[in-house]
């Protein structure tokens, strides 16, 4: 008997999102520009003597160093996309990084908040002139970024199926996949940003009534922001990267809907992200009439976040 060929049937388990190349990209060039930046305030700033200078300079780095993060996790997870040892690919690597990185936001946050009570209870002298122009040139810089770094998501669609075991759609048009990789490194701009924008308030109301107080008390206000921001990417990512969906997902009940007739239930159904717009599923259909795999996965091709699917078939008494 001459052995089967199966290499028109073996697939790739590539479930990156669709923008990897481009939001990686763009994170890169964010990443230059904060570090541009970085460099010019630490110099200048050690030149002219300006303290504000160089602590923002060295602020600028901590904030490189968290997006270092979001792009290493975006180059490693394209690198070893077809590696046979990431059983379903390197997709959910972007919530790993995004994960990682909403810890560093949140001590982000306590840091500032720290800083912002010891400032509280013991005030120091600000040179107004001096720290409004640092942080006005940090939000410009912090604007760019952000700028660089929004999700403009276009909707494209292509797809291609298989008739055997598995199923691939890459479909990415049907709702608006989320990266929560590209998601953290917005909420460290965001971050930047808010700091940024909370600073030159308090900074023009302590130059205008004498309010020292007023500048930690922003500080505060900034550090609850950034806290809950860092709480909603930790949950949401934390979700992905333990095969929870999302609540409010419907993906197994337009499934249920699929393949559900009256000789046909679903006794198993297991549905889980494999990457940004993709989804896996593994289907155990019961059926008093059964038909071959490929024809249950054909009812479900209208169902586009499904990127890999197996289907598993028994035969038993009528279904009730």
């Amino acid at each position: 008997m001459s052995p089967i060929d199966i290499s028109t049937h073996v697939h790739a388990h590539d479930f990156l999102g669709r923008d990897h190349r481009r939001n990686e990209r763009r994170v890169w060039l964010v990443i230059a520009l904060t570090a541009a930046m970085m460099g010019i305030e630490i110099v200048a700033g050690t030149i002219y003597g300006s303290m504000a200078l160089v602590a923002d300079g060295w602020h600028m780095s901590t904030h490189a160093g968290a997006m270092l993060i979001t792009a290493l996790a975006y180059l490693y997870a394209r690198r070893h996309a077809r590696d046979s040892r990431f059983t379903f690919g390197t997709g959910k690597l972007g919530d790993l990084g995004g994960f990682a990185s909403a810890i560093v936001l949140a001590l982000v946050a306590l840091l500032i908040g720290w800083e912002s009570l010891l400032r509280l209870a013991d005030p120091v002298e600000i040179s107004f002139g001096q720290a409004i122009a640092v942080a006005a040139l940090g939000l410009a810089v912090n604007l760019a970024c952000a700028w660089l770094l929004r999700d403009d998501h276009a909707h494209h669609h292509h797809g291609h199926g298989h008739a055997h075991g598995h199923d691939h759609d890459h479909d990415h048009g049907h709702g608006h996949p989320r990266d929560n990789n590209l998601r953290a490194a917005y909420l460290h701009v965001l971050a930047d940003a808010l700091t940024s924008i909370l600073a030159i308030v308090a900074l023009l109301a302590g130059r205008s009534y004498g309010w020292l107080w007023a500048d930690p008390l922003m500080g505060l206000v900034g550090a609850l922001v950034i806290a809950r921001w860092s709480w909603g990417l930790i949950r949401d990512s934390g979700a992905v990267l333990l095969d929870r969906l999302p609540e409010g997902g419907d993906l197994p009940d337009e499934i249920r809907s699929a393949i559900e007739t009256a000789t046909d239930r679903i006794s198993d159904l297991h549905v889980w992200q494999v990457g940004p717009g993709h989804h896996a599923a593994i289907i155990s259909v019961v059926s008093s009439d059964p038909a071959a795999p490929g024809d249950y996965k054909a009812r479900l091709a209208g169902i586009h976040e499904l990127s890999h699917v197996t289907v598993e078939v028994e035969r038993v008494g009528a279904v009730s």
